[in-house]
């Protein structure tokens, strides 16, 4: 028995460049009450799919069939889609804060979702929503039924977002990066949730994302999507256990979880094919490090196992495996040894929020920091939304001011340094943003954006500034030949590595990476981190590395702060942190942190069956 059952599900949209093949003949069933995870990069078609199976992209060209509770839903009128997205197809999106509208409260627009699908009284709606709210964990529902979106932290709007799409109790649902810009305590308790109200209501789960280990701890069954092609799909456990497809394997590599810390991460060379053209092999040939001579000229057989793991792919025995990589040795910090390149020493800042019967109100943001970060030492700065960490960037950066305390950096008190000075010291201190597309200007040429600094600094013009320019996009890793495209012409890792172009340029003395890799692929991910640690090697870069992700936290950083209400309650080197936390908040990161299992081969997997699928 299954609840959703999709057939050679194929997606072609229309552009202005050509038709893009988003999907390819996908087919896969799900199992009532199961949580049914999809995987893979960007752009390989995970909510494409999705949407073309909810009636959300119009304008395609859709064919193949998607029974659900024995209706095709390809083709169905617009109107009966309708009564089945909210009624019994509910749907979570990935940032909350955009899919709930800033004008309307919490609860009148999870009560409008019951209105359009019952006749329901004002009342008994509000009575339904706030039970939801409780049973979601929102604290004190019927108090905050009446709240606006920004008086919820992230976390809170998922929830609330859950609610609205559990109101109506749907057979089904899909549920697309719920958990991606949320902390790892957060993720952790959305997960629960999810499978907590599956397990209450007998919901099915669709969870698309990126984070193998997140799918890991949850899934009943996985599918691995790449550009479009469904190549791998089974029971989680056994996909983890043993990946058959090469790039399911290339996928699980990449992830820092994977390796010894200080280790060269192996990412998956090259990058996702234009799905503008279709190929006439297998669509992972040019990427695959296993490719027989004919993958790049024939289509693929899909592959049954014994274990019912099914692979679309020439290699008869699935996919090999990599010897482990030795860890690189890394620089040890002992206290008294470490020349500073910054010291923080009992910083507070406080913000004025307004009064209240005449009372000012203040909100105590830092609350006494004390932090020395070494040269050629990576500092790591991990803890939840809210905690500081940006806040503490940004002062050291001196963009913002310090309320109490002293922020040196090169010896020399940021507070007391006048215009000139500043703009002197701002040569010393830069910064790597978290999104790689939003900080750089959609409008001007990757030329300019890097040689940016030379310009404002007065450093270097005409012919020279662009030979630096040139220069700084070969070392990291870059075509110089690139110069006059646009932001919009590289992908996204490519695009960090013009951010981190820019921040090398005037050879700084810290470089200060908020969330560097968070928006990232994993194979995109393991490429930036070696690239900051190779540059770090060559150039003795020192790092202040922000992030919630402790696998990359440990991978790359000699020491780790935790932060927790503006405070740092834990400082220690990575290796002592992770292998004996003191703190409890700092045990609390740690086990809400997932990583994905290490593959143990699949000698008792045998080859059942062999298919033909269509090209």
């Amino acid at each position: 028995m299954v609840v959703l059952e999709a057939r050679n599900l194929t997606v072609d949209i229309p552009t202005e460049d050509g038709v893009v093949h988003a999907v390819r003949n996908v087919s896969f069933s799900i199992r009532p009450g199961s949580l049914f995870g999809i995987a893979g990069e960007s752009g390989s078609g995970k909510s494409v799919m999705t949407q073309a199976m909810m009636g959300l992209l119009p304008n395609a060209d859709i064919r193949g069939e998607v029974r659900f509770e024995g209706r095709n839903l390809i083709g169905l009128p617009a109107s009966e889609m309708r009564k089945l997205r909210g009624g019994r197809i509910g749907m979570i999106f990935q940032d909350p804060l955009s899919s709930l509208h800033p004008y309307y409260t919490i609860g009148s627009q999870i009560a409008e979702v019951l209105h359009a699908h019952e006749r329901i009284s004002p009342e008994e709606a509000r009575a339904r929503v706030i039970d939801m709210l409780g049973r979601v964990g929102i604290p004190s529902p019927a108090d905050r039924y009446d709240d606006y979106p920004h008086q919820f932290s992230g976390g809170m709007r998922q929830r609330v977002m859950i609610a609205m799409a559990l109101i109506l109790k749907p057979a089904l649902i899909i549920a697309d990066e719920p958990t991606t810009a949320l902390d790892v305590t957060v993720q952790a308790q959305i997960v629960a949730l999810l499978d907590d109200m599956r397990r209450d209501f007998g919901t099915t789960v669709i969870l698309i994302t990126h984070d193998l280990g997140l799918l890991s701890s949850v899934a009943d069954d996985v599918m691995v999507l790449y550009a479009g092609h469904r190549l791998e799909c089974g029971k989680a456990a056994n996909v983890f256990r043993a990946p058959a497809h090469p790039y399911t394997a290339g996928l699980l590599r990449s992830t820092p979880a994977s390796y010894k810390p200080g280790s060269e991460l192996a990412p998956i060379k090259g990058r996702p094919p234009s799905l503008l053209a279709t190929p006439v092999g297998c669509v992972f040939a040019p990427r695959c490090t296993e490719a027989l001579p004919h993958c790049a000229t024939q289509p693929p057989p899909l592959r049954v196992y014994s274990d019912g793991v099914e692979s679309l792919c020439w290699l008869e025995k699935g996919a090999g495996t990599t010897a482990p990589v030795p860890p690189r040795a890394k620089a040890t910090h002992h206290a008294g040894q470490i020349e500073p390149v910054a010291t923080v020493e009992n910083v507070h800042l406080t913000y004025q929020v307004g009064s209240f019967f005449g009372q000012k109100r203040t909100l105590d943001v830092l609350k006494g920091v004390d932090l020395t970060i070494g040269k050629g030492e990576t500092v790591g700065l991990v803890g939840e939304s809210g905690c500081g960490k940006s806040t503490l960037a940004r002062v050291i950066a001196g963009l913002t001011p310090a309320t109490a305390g002293t922020v040196k950096v090169l010896g020399r008190d940021m507070g007391a340094l006048d215009a000139s000075q500043w703009r002197e010291m701002r040569r010393q201190i830069q910064v790597v943003f978290q999104d790689p597309f939003g900080s750089l200007n959609p409008r001007r040429r990757v030329g300019s954006i890097i040689g940016d600094p030379f310009r404002l600094h007065g450093i270097a013009s005409g012919e020279e500034r662009k030979a630096k320019v040139r220069h700084l996009m070969e070392i990291v890793g870059l075509n110089p030949e690139h110069y006059n495209r646009f932001p919009s012409e590289f992908s996204g890792g490519q695009r960090q590595r013009i951010g981190i172009a820019r921040a090398l340029a005037l050879n700084p003395a810290l470089i200060i990476c908020d969330e560097p890799v968070s928006a990232l692929d994993v194979s995109i991910q393991a490429q930036v981190l070696n690239l900051l640690r190779r540059l770090q090697r060559e150039l003795g870069l020192t790092y202040l590395f922000i992030s919630h992700d402790l696998s990359v936290v440990r991978h790359i950083c000699d020491r780790i702060a935790v932060m927790q209400g503006g405070k740092i309650v834990e400082l220690a080197t990575a290796e002592r942190l992770f292998a004996d936390p003191q703190h409890p908040y700092t045990r609390t990161l740690l086990a809400a942190s997932k990583a994905p299992p290490a593959p143990t081969g699949g000698k008792d997997r045998v080859l059942a069956e062999t298919r033909q699928v269509a090209s």
